[in-house]
């Protein structure tokens, strides 16, 4: 009871700091309709992140690669991803959100000219390191752009938006690839040009966003590994335990998703590849809406819950070539991503100061991206080697052991993680 109250107080005491700095400052609180609005430019690069996963099969079947290649074309979206986030983070603390998202979102029409003219695995390559720098930068600086508008008073919702604003659109670009690819003319074309129309709104709305440059510049390196200030270092661990085999598994699903769809119903339909990521991110989703209002270490623990339950019911599903199991794996998955994330995310808001968040959030998504990046390429090339049933069931296996490591070092650490989230 103590803990919680201590834990409380901190975090009361941190948002009256923040409060009088934007008070000194002059600024009125945003409107509720523009903290909504600020989540938009994190949803629009988030559609171009999983965009071109029902496509792959086109490119595989047009430039002709293995299921090794497709994840490591996957994991340059990592490498680029992750590159930035050494960046972004303390280039947005210190010189601003605008001057890190602005840059961003034009690498991400950049990516939407080079997937929209593809005829090499170099150049799919390039498109996704594009796409991996521009996200990089908007899970640090947009994220923390939100958080900024909404003030110190608005912190819990800033959480919640900006976590959903990213697996909403995560899950909406594979689906919305999915039906133009199929419906449309063109098919590896349409998609990036319907995108690169969103990014031009998410431009608008940055130029219009009421965020102002920081007062007062931070010292240090301005490419570093990132992190938190001193203190913080718990509550960025037991978000990473658990957000990291979350999103391992929906990367997992990103990207071999589509084929042991193909194994188990024997079709290519790019419909329902993207239909299965989005009703995974789509239960990301809901259930951060879902769980909001309940304790982080709750939130947390039913994260890693999920996501073992996701990983025992991918091994049944590529041992039984059920699809109905195969989805429910992806539903746990998304779950599970979406749990670890909001309550990572929900963790560093409350007590990490404004002036430091950006690096905060891609400290975050550090700890989540490398296992994301590693563990699919791996089983991708072990797929090759021993064929994807095998090749599934010992990654769903390692993943599973690291998601239950992670429910236990939460259920194991009570400060700091009891208060309501």
């Amino acid at each position: 009871m103590s803990e919680t109250r201590t834990t409380s107080v901190q975090a009361i005491d941190g948002g009256r700091r923040t409060g009088t700095a934007e008070a000194v400052a002059g600024r009125p609180a945003a409107p509720l309709w523009w903290v909504w609005l600020a989540a938009w430019p994190v949803t629009a690069v988030f559609v171009l992140s999983n965009a071109a996963t029902p496509l792959y099969v086109l490119w595989q079947r047009d430039i002709g690669f293995s299921k090794g290649t497709l994840t490591v074309v996957f994991a340059f979206y990592i490498v680029g991803l992750l590159g930035s986030l050494l960046v972004s983070g303390v280039v947005s603390d210190r010189v601003g959100r605008k001057p890190v998202l602005l840059p961003a979102l034009t690498l991400g029409l950049a990516a939407c000219l080079i997937f929209a003219t593809a005829t090499s695995v170099a150049a799919l390559i390039v498109a996704r390191l594009f796409t991996g720098i521009a996200v990089g930068a908007v899970v640090s600086a947009g994220m923390a752009a939100v958080t900024d508008v909404a003030g110190p008073e608005r912190k819990r919702i800033a959480a919640l938006l900006a976590s959903c604003a990213m697996v909403f659109g995560a899950g909406l670009g594979p689906l919305l690839a999915g039906l133009l690819s199929e419906l449309a003319p063109a098919p590896t074309v349409t998609v990036f040009v319907v995108e690169a129309v969103l990014l031009v709104t998410a431009v608008l709305c940055v130029l219009r966003m009421p965020v102002r440059r920081p007062a007062t510049r931070a010292k240090g390196s301005w490419v570093r590994v990132p992190g938190v200030p001193r203190g913080n270092g718990r509550q960025l661990a037991l978000g990473i335990a658990v957000f990291a085999p979350g999103i391992t598994a929906t990367s997992f699903v990103l990207s071999l998703g589509p084929s042991l769809l193909s194994g188990l119903l024997d079709t290519t339909n790019r419909i329902v590849a993207g239909a299965m990521a989005f009703v995974m991110f789509l239960a990301a989703t809901g259930v951060q809406f879902a769980v909001q209002g309940l304790r982080r270490r709750t939130i947390l623990t039913a994260g890693a819950v999920s996501t073992t339950l996701s990983m025992i019911m991918l091994i049944i599903a590529v041992h039984t070539s059920a699809v109905a199991v195969l989805i429910i794996s992806a539903l746990l998955a998304g779950a599970g991503q979406g749990m670890g994330q909001l309550g990572g995310l929900s963790l560093l808001n409350s007590s990490v100061p404004t002036q430091r968040l950006a690096e905060a959030n891609a400290a975050l998504n550090v700890g989540g991206y490398i296992p994301a990046g590693i563990l699919p390429v791996s089983a991708g090339y072990l797929s090759d080697a021993v064929g994807l049933t095998s090749g599934a069931t010992i990654f769903g296996a390692v993943l599973m052991g690291l998601a239950v490591i992670g429910g236990l070092v939460v259920r194991a650490t009570r400060r700091q993680v009891t208060d309501p989230a």
